[in-house]
């Protein structure tokens, strides 16, 4: 099964988070199929803090790839973000 989820980078007490499509079988950071996007939820002032490639997301999950809780509620603030 291919689901679509975050896999932590970054420092300590630093983190940053790849949005990846992997194999559910693989480590949370390990082997992965596809890097779609990013989420650094420490960004400050003009700092990107979510980047999401939509038509890969759309395109995963139309071949039966399953976001994880956290990449659907990242997904859900994006749009309204996107929409405002």
């Amino acid at each position: 099964m291919v689901v679509i989820r975050l896999s932590r980078g970054g420092a300590k007490a630093r983190p940053f988070y790849s949005i990846v499509v992997a194999d559910k079988r693989n480590r949370r950071d390990g082997r992965f199929i596809e890097r779609i996007g990013f989420y650094n939820p420490l960004a400050r002032g003009g700092e990107e803090s979510l980047r999401i490639a939509v038509d890969r997301l759309t395109y995963w999950t139309s071949v039966g790839a399953t976001p994880s809780e956290t990449v659907s509620r990242l997904v859900k603030q994006n749009a309204a973000k996107a929409s405002a």
